[in-house]
C-alpha cells in the first residue's frame, strides 16, 4: 500500500511518476534489536502520525527531462532519525542508483541515529558512507538536499559527502543537534545560510525553485558514458591585434573595461549552475565554477575573475575537476589572476597545499581540459588552473613567470624599468605561442 507521508509528497513534488523501491527485508525482532521497552509501540504511532511505514522513502521517479534515484526522509518518523532498517534503505538506493545508472537526489531531514537501536544504528553511517563511495566510484552523481534540520550522522556521512549540496532557507544543518550541544551555541553557524558562508553548501534553493534547479543538476551531471571530446575553446571577446610591447599587454589585461569571465560564461554557456566553496570553511568569489550546457553537452568550468585567489578558491577549483574527471565531463578553465594572495592569511589558509591541490588535480585528471587565458597570467596562482598543451590566450592577456613590477622589487632595480622587464619577460600572447606556452590566439 502506498504511503500516504510527507516524504511522498516531497518527492512527488520534485519528480514525475515516483515508483517506491521495494524495501530490504529485515529481521522481525521484538522492539528492536536492543530490545528497547516500548520501541514497537513507538514507531506504530509515528506510522499513525506520519503515515510513513519508516523514516525514509526510496524509489525512482523523472526528475525534469531523466529518471534519478530518489532517498527521502521523513521527519515526523522518529525524527527522521536512521536505525537498522531505514539504513537498509539507503543503503539498496545507493546500490540500484549503480545498476541503473541514475543520479541519486537525496532529500534529508534527520535528527541522526536512532538512539532506540544504539550502536546497530551508529553503525549505518559506515554502511552509508561506503555506499557513496562506491557510487562516485561508478561515476554515479550524489545530489543532496539539507532540509529543516539535518543534523548528526545524515548530515557527516551521507549530505556532506554529496557532490552538490542544496539547502532550503533558514534550514538547521549541524553534526550537534540544539538539544545535545551547549545552549550558547546558536547562530548562523548551525543554520543553511552559515553553512553558504563557510563553503560548505553550494545554493540556498526554496521550495518553488527546487523542482527546476533539481531537473538543472540532474541533466548536467547525470552519467555520462564515454566523454565526446575536449571542450571548444570560447570565442575571444577581445578587440584588436596582439599588443606590440610587453607592458601594452601588461597594461591591456588589466583594462578596467576589458571582457572578464562573467561574460565569456555568458557568451560560452546556454544555461549554468555554479558550485560554491571548498567544503573546508571559505568561499573565493574570485573563482567561478560549476557545470553548463555548451552545444547541448555538459561542460564543467572554473573560471578567475581577476582578483588574487584565496586558497578557498584554489581548492574550490580543486574540487571541481575532480567531480568533473568522476563524472566524465570535459573541462574549461578562463585563468585571469594578478596571482595567488600572498598576504598572512592566504598563509594561515594554507596557499601552499591549496595550490598544490589544484596542481595535482589537473595533472590527474583523465577527463581533457581546455584553457583560455583572458586577461592576467600571474605566476603560479594562474598556472595552476592552465592546461598543458591545451592553452589559449586571448590578444588582451599576458602571462609570466612573475610580474614585472614584482621582477623589478626582486631584482632592486628602478621602476621607471618596469616597461624594460615586461619586455624581457617575453608575456605577450605571440610570445606565448612562439616559446610553445600556448596553442594559438584565440579568434
Amino acid at each position: 500500500m502506498a504511503e500516504h507521508s510527507a516524504a511522498r509528497a516531497l518527492v512527488e513534488a520534485v519528480g514525475r511518476g515516483f515508483e517506491a523501491f521495494e524495501p530490504p527485508a529485515g529481521p522481525a525482532v521484538v522492539d528492536g534489536p536492543l530490545g528497547w521497552p516500548g520501541y514497537d509501540d513507538q514507531r506504530a504511532r509515528a506510522t499513525d502520525r506520519s503515515g510513513a511505514e519508516e523514516s525514509v522513502l526510496c524509489g525512482r521517479a523523472q526528475v525534469g527531462q531523466f529518471p534519478a534515484v530518489l532517498v527521502a526522509f521523513d521527519f515526523a518518523y522518529l525524527g527522521g532519525s536512521v536505525g537498522e532498517a531505514a539504513g537498509a534503505r539507503i543503503v539498496a538506493a545507493f546500490e540500484r542508483a549503480r545498476e541503473l545508472r541514475l543520479p541519486v537526489v537525496s532529500l534529508v531531514a534527520s535528527g541522526g541515529s536512532r538512539m532506540q537501536e544504539g550502536i546497530c544504528a551508529l553503525r549505518q553511517l559506515q554502511e552509508i558512507a561506503r555506499a557513496c563511495l562506491l557510487a562516485r566510484r561508478d561515476g554515479i552523481p550524489h545530489i543532496t538536499v539539507l532540509r529543516n534540520p539535518t543534523t548528526g550522522g545524515m548530515w557527516a556521512a551521507l549530505s556532506a559527502a554529496a557532490d552538490v549540496v542544496l539547502a532550503e532557507p533558514a534550514a538547521a544543518v549541524a553534526f550537534g543537534g540544539s538539544r545535545v550541544r551547549s545552549a550558547t551555541e546558536t547562530g548562523e553557524a548551525f543554520h543553511a545560510e552559515g553553512k553558504f558562508d563557510d563553503g560548505q553548501v553550494d545554493r540556498i534553493v526554496d521550495d518553488t525553485e527546487l523542482p527546476r534547479v533539481l531537473a538543472e543538476l540532474v541533466r548536467f551531471l547525470r552519467p555520462q558514458g564515454s566523454v565526446a571530446g575536449p571542450a571548444p575553446v570560447p570565442k575571444s571577446l577581445a578587440s584588436g591585434e596582439p599588443s606590440t610591447t610587453g607592458w601594452e599587454a601588461v597594461q591591456r589585461a588589466r583594462a578596467a573595461d576589458r571582457a572578464r569571465a562573467g561574460a565569456y560564461l555568458d557568451a560560452y554557456f546556454s544555461t549554468r549552475f555554479e558550485i560554491s566553496g571548498d567544503r573546508a570553511g571559505g568561499r573565493d568569489a574570485g573563482m567561478r565554477c560549476g557545470f553548463g550546457e555548451h552545444g547541448g553537452r555538459t561542460i564543467a568550468f572554473a573560471a578567475q575573475t581577476g582578483t588574487a585567489n584565496t586558497p578557498a578558491g584554489f581548492r574550490t577549483a580543486a574540487r571541481l575537476i575532480k567531480l568533473a574527471d568522476q563524472l566524465g565531463i570535459p573541462v574549461l578553465t578562463l585563468v585571469d589572476t594578478p596571482g595567488a594572495a600572498n598576504d598572512a592569511a592566504a598563509e594561515r589558509g594554507g596557499v601552499g597545499p591549496a595550490l598544490a591541490e589544484l596542481f595535482t588535480a589537473v595533472a590527474d585528471a583523465r577527463v581533457p581540459i581546455t584553457t583560455l587565458v583572458i586577461g592576467e597570467g600571474g605566476s603560479g596562482g594562474a598556472l595552476a588552473l592552465a592546461a598543458p598543451g591545451r592553452t589559449w590566450v586571448t590578444a588582451d592577456a599576458y602571462f609570466a613567470v612573475i610580474a614585472p613590477e614584482s621582477s623589478a622589487a626582486i631584482l632592486k632595480r628602478d621602476p621607471a624599468e618596469v616597461p624594460t622587464l615586461a619586455h624581457h619577460l617575453h608575456l605577450r600572447p605571440q610570445d606565448l605561442v612562439d616559446l610553445g606556452f600556448a596553442r594559438g590566439i584565440a579568434d
